[in-house]
């Protein structure tokens, strides 16, 4: 007897929904073509993560309760965003009368690739895009969630994005010098300390276009929107894709 099909429950990131639309629509075209059932619940707010950063912890607690009742039904919860997955994963903060239920979202959530990847097994990927394609790490996906080794570790290298894009026919996967640095955004970070955030900013966007990339990808579109935003100003070339609307775009 065949398994009935998971249901999954797409969580899209506020600054996503706002400012990046087609990232959604790309995750939800992208997770219909590997045959998922997919529903997008429309009372879905912020998950809290900018407040809590920002100091405000015990403020999130009605965030958290409403994601919790919004998503608990579902077989996984996917989002196109490493940090928010990583902010209800382990950043929630304490709800004693929803312990089990926070347990049971912490288990079935995933970030993209990562759902792609374990969940999925998804790998000899058919399609083309003939790019040479950056990947930027962003810290929360790959120190938080695990998403990719960490150059300071001693430990096997992997990157699960990488596991995905270098299937792709004329895909090129440009190495950088500085693997896994972070971007400088940091969320309010980059509000309080302007000017450090900026010359991170810089430092990661130079490392890219010294390896002639043509677009930069991540799986975190706070980063990319940071990276974009010194780009557009400073009139440099590289272009800029999340990782979702590579692999929608590419995959027929």
């Amino acid at each position: 007897m065949n398994q009935p099909t998971p249901h999954i429950g797409l969580f899209i990131p506020c600054y996503v929904d706002q400012f990046y639309p087609r990232v959604g629509i790309s995750t939800l075209e992208l997770l219909e073509k590997f045959g998922c059932r997919v529903s997008y619940p429309l009372g879905q707010t912020c998950c809290g993560q900018p407040m809590a950063n920002a100091g405000y912890e015990r403020d999130t607690e009605g965030t958290a309760r409403h994601f919790i009742e919004l998503f608990k039904d579902f077989d996984y919860i996917v989002a196109p965003s490493g940090s928010c997955v990583l902010h209800v994963k382990e950043h929630f903060p304490k709800l004693p009368d929803l312990e089990k239920e926070h347990q049971d979202i912490h288990d079935k959530i995933f970030e993209l690739t990562e759902f792609l990847t374990d969940i999925l097994k998804v790998d000899n990927l058919k399609g083309k895009f003939p790019h040479k394609v950056g990947y930027h790490a962003s810290c929360h996906g790959q120190r938080g969630l695990r998403l990719a080794s960490s150059s300071e570790m001693n430990s096997t290298p992997f990157n699960k994005a990488k596991s995905l894009l270098e299937n792709l026919e004329g895909l090129e996967w440009m190495t950088l010098s500085r693997t896994d640095e972070c971007c400088g955004f940091g969320g309010t970070f980059s509000v309080t300390e302007e000017a450090l955030s900026l010359r991170m900013g810089r430092d990661r966007l130079d490392d890219h276009e010294n390896h002639e990339v043509e677009i930069l990808t991540g799986g975190d579109m706070s980063c990319i929107m940071h990276l974009q935003g010194i780009a557009s100003r400073e009139g440099r070339k590289v272009k800029f894709m999340h990782l979702a609307e590579i692999l929608n775009q590419a995959i027929q």
